[in-house]
């Protein structure tokens, strides 16, 4: 049964104590746990962390917030919800790596450590919404940290986090930011495992269609911008081309950069710079280029054009007015930094006339 939250709750919003985890945050602020929080998820285990920086069984929200760089500052926030297939949390690549990224770009990030569903799927929801009220100076706790516009970003299981607030949740995001998110439970599209830990095995068929955020678009629901791979063996790219499609349908404005190669987990660019395959989902030419790759052509042997949606015509709708058979882009931007900068007005790419691998800070992370 739903508890109301009683007024002491708020004062459960604190700064950081000595024991808390270190990830280089200026504040910590626990949100809830399961004993305030409206809902509980059910664990009464300790917290592990066996591997560095994969927390587990987690039954307490906390927020670790990395202020923006005051010479920067552009009065946004994000709210960062790590990937971890809902059974854990990434919380450096998907996490804390990013908010740092964002802070010296004059955006505050606060990496959201989100109670596990263990199958109450209200759970990390309520706990994404309450980050975003708290970031947003609606809620107490985060004085000095709040902005006017705060958007989400999420990867993998994070991006369904973030796509169900955007979608779902009681109070929206500005904006959403969504690394190879897991959007659908379409048997043959679905990630199965986040579905298996957000709500069962033996799940329904309206829990499934409830939880396919593809169809809970609404007029409502905020602009966003996609970033995967094509050859994503883990979260199958239709997951963000199903989603995309959805806000288009809706009028909603909408960015999705596919990129040939990168597979899964690349969020961030110590663990993309590091991967075995040396691969990167990062564009490499500069603004005009003619490279066909940067227009998502399909490769020999890849996967049809409607599952991925990587084919010419595709292309042509990811970038409207541009021509990728002649290599002419429509807004002539040199990755994906310079198309969020046009999506959403956050990022201070285009600023100054500082060289492009400085102005496109944003390819540190896509």
């Amino acid at each position: 049964m739903k508890r109301t939250l009683p007024l002491i709750a708020t004062l459960l919003l604190m700064t950081a104590t000595a024991s808390a985890q270190d990830y280089g945050q200026t504040a910590t602020l626990k949100i809830w746990d399961n004993t305030t929080a409206p809902h509980s998820n059910g664990i009464t285990t300790p917290e592990t962390e066996k591997e560095p920086n994969r927390v587990r069984n987690t039954s307490e929200a906390t927020l670790y917030i990395f202020p923006a760089d005051k010479a920067k500052v552009t009065g946004q926030a994000v709210v960062i919800c790590p990937g971890g297939g809902y059974g854990m949390l990434a919380m450096d690549h998907e996490g804390y790596e990013m908010a740092k990224w964002f802070a010296a770009n004059g955006i505050t990030g606060a990496v959201l450590k989100y109670r596990m569903p263990n199958h109450h799927p209200e759970v990390p929801l309520e706990d994404a919404v309450q980050a975003l009220r708290i970031m947003a100076g609606l809620e107490a706790g985060a004085t000095g940290y709040t902005a006017d516009k705060v958007g989400i970003v999420g990867s993998s299981a994070g991006g369904h986090l973030a796509a169900m607030a955007s979608t779902i949740g009681s109070f929206k995001p500005a904006f959403s930011v969504l690394f190879y998110p897991v959007i659908t439970a379409v048997q043959g599209k679905r990630h199965q495992g986040s579905f298996i830990n957000l709500l069962s095995e033996q799940r329904t068929p309206e829990q499934d269609a409830a939880y396919s955020l593809e169809s809970r678009v609404t007029a409502d629901t905020p602009p966003a911008i996609l970033l995967l791979s094509d050859d994503d063996k883990t979260v199958p790219p239709v997951n963000s081309t199903l989603y995309y499609n959805a806000l288009k349908a809706h009028g909603i404005e909408a960015s999705m950069h596919i990129y040939p190669s990168g597979g899964h987990g690349w969020a961030s660019a110590t663990r993309s710079a590091t991967r075995p395959s040396g691969r990167t989902p990062c564009w490499t030419g500069s603004a005009g280029s003619t490279n066909k790759q940067a227009w998502h052509e399909p490769r020999p042997g890849s996967r049809t054009p409607e599952r991925t949606g990587t084919n010419r015509t595709a292309a042509r709708r990811l970038h409207p007015g541009g021509n990728p058979a002649r290599g002419v882009p429509s807004v002539g931007f040199s990755g994906p930094c310079i198309a969020v900068c046009r999506l959403f007005p956050i990022f201070p790419c285009e600023r100054t006339p500082v060289p492009r691998e400085s102005r496109c800070g944003l390819r540190l992370i896509f």
